[in-house]
Formats: structure tokens, C-alpha cells, sequence
């Protein structure tokens, strides 16, 4: 029935926006000043909304923005879901299947980030070619929603490839150093081992975070444009002799949200031509 309560959901949305923009965005951990930069908002609170839940994660305002970033018409999620805070996956998932049905064609996943690569360093961009799914589920699991797609959904595109040389085309532009890797998904929110991070950067990996890929999994079912930025915000576990700290996390991705703004902001005018 999730397809049945995704239609619901946008029904409403559209009662209050009229018209659904093309391009969407979900901003992470401390990245979500982006949405300020919107004019002409109309917000609309996931607690409003028919069969959404509420964000429990800290510096994630829970609120869809909907307008114009520089002149371009966006739909924007402040603030994520995220399977740690308790939500099955069908929940987590729900906003990037509502957004399909408003007729989101692209959709900019951006988060806070571990640095599992050493030639990383605290502040660094990094656009995902691809990543591992280390979370232990999949938000595919259960019915397919033929109205979506496929029962088996391919992901070797999921990342689309032109999306990804056109954000570096726009870093740039806008003269903002950026690297491509591998994300891995984790569930937490317990902070990765140094013993994990030796694994995943054994298996491939170049950042960590716990966030995106179901998001992901979901847009490639639904077959939506997908590019996805993480902003590291901290060196992975085992790398630098310090504890992680939720607070460092949030603070980092303030401290580079004017340069994040500048670059996702170049993205969208790039995407929408």
C-alpha cells in the first residue's frame, strides 16, 4: 500500500504548492542552511503530511522547502529520515517515493561524511560514483510497488554519470576542490569501529556515513537522475587518536555551508539549463 499512501501524501503537497518543481534535494547534517537561501518558500512540515513521520536527528528542521534557488524551481527536504532513529524503512524511504510522484525527475542526495580515504581531509567534497550497502537491509524488501518499478532493480547507473561531470564542471566554476569515491552505508548511530573502517577501506571504501544509500536504492527503483554529495566532516574512527563527536559533525557542515550553498546552488542552474 505504500504507493497508494505516497499518492496521498503528494496529493496533499500539491494542495499547497500547486505545481511540483523537477529538481529536489535532501540536505544533511548540518547543510540544511541551504533552504534558507530559497525564496519565495512555502514550508510544509513532514508532521502535516498523510503517512509521513517526523525528523528526529539533530540539526534536521524536518520540513519540506518549496521555490526558488537563484531562480530555480526546487523542492527541498530540511532534514532527513533516517533508519536509526527507528522507522522502518518504508518511512525513511517515503519522501523520495512522494517526490517521484510530484514529478521530482532529479534528485541531489547530500550528507555528512567519515573520511575513510586518508588522502581526505575534514572539509573535502567528494561526489559518490558508487557505494556499499553495509546497512544489512534494503528498503526493496517485502512487495514490489509495480507502480515504482521493477522487482529487481539494477543498480549500476544509480549514480548517473553525466550529473556527476556536471557537478565538476560547477566545483570548478565556482573554484571548490572536489574528489569522487565510494560512500558506505552504515546504520549506526553508533559511530563506526576503527576495525569496520579498516574493512571498508580494504573492500573499497572512501567515506561513511549513515544515511543516502537506501535513499538511493529507492531512486534507482523509482528511475530518477541521481547525484549524490557528501561533505566529510570528521576522519573516520582509528584515524585521528580522538573520539567522534555528533556536535563536530554539525559544526563542520556549518562551517563549509557557505562554499556547499555556492556549489549546490551552480549544480541546480547547471541541471535546469
Amino acid at each position: 500500500m505504500v504507493y497508494e499512501k505516497a499518492q496521498e501524501a503528494a496529493s496533499y503537497i500539491l494542495g499547497k504548492i500547486g505545481s511540483a518543481p523537477k529538481i529536489g534535494l535532501v540536505l544533511g547534517s548540518g547543510l540544511g542552511g541551504l533552504a534558507e537561501k530559497i525564496s519565495n518558500p512555502v514550508f510544509i512540515d513532514y508532521a502535516e503530511i498523510p503517512n509521513f513521520v517526523s525528523s528526529t536527528a539533530p540539526g534536521h528542521k524536518g520540513r519540506f522547502v518549496v521555490g526558488d534557488l537563484n531562480g530555480t524551481a526546487v523542492i527541498c527536504m530540511q532534514g532527513r529520515l533516517h533508519y536509526y532513529e527507528g522507522y522502518p524503512l518504508w518511512n525513511v524511504t517515503f519522501p523520495v517515493r512522494v517526490m517521484k510522484l510530484l514529478g521530482v525527475e532529479t534528485l541531489i542526495l547530500t550528507n555528512a561524511a567519515g573520511g575513510i580515504n586518508m588522502k581526505f581531509s575534514v572539509g573535502d567534497f567528494m561526489i559518490l560514483e558508487d557505494h556499499i550497502n553495509y546497512t544489512g537491509v534494503n528498503p526493496l524488501i517485502g512487495k514490489n510497488e509495480e507502480g515504482f518499478g521493477p522487482r529487481f532493480c539494477d543498480m549500476t547507473f544509480t549514480y548517473d554519470r553525466s550529473l556527476q561531470r556536471l557537478a565538476e564542471q560547477a566545483a570548478a566554476e565556482v573554484g571548490t576542490e572536489i574528489h569522487k569515491g565510494v560512500y558506505v552505508g552504515y546504520s549506526g548511530p553508533s559511530f563506526e569501529t576503527p576495525a569496520e573502517i579498516r574493512m571498508f577501506r580494504i573492500l573499497g571504501g572512501d567515506a561513511v556515513g549513515m544515511s543516502t544509500v537506501n535513499e538511493a536504492i529507492v531512486a534507482s527503483h523509482c528511475g530518477m537522475k541521481l547525484l549524490a554529495i557528501s561533505c566529510i566532516t570528521n576522519m573516520a574512527a582509528g584515524i585521528l587518536e580522538q573520539k567522534l563527536d555528533e556536535q563536530e559533525v554539525i559544526a563542520i557542515g556549518i562551517m563549509r555551508a557557505p562554499v556547499f550553498q555556492t556549489l549546490i546552488t551552480r549544480i541546480v542552474e547547471k541541471i535546469a539549463g
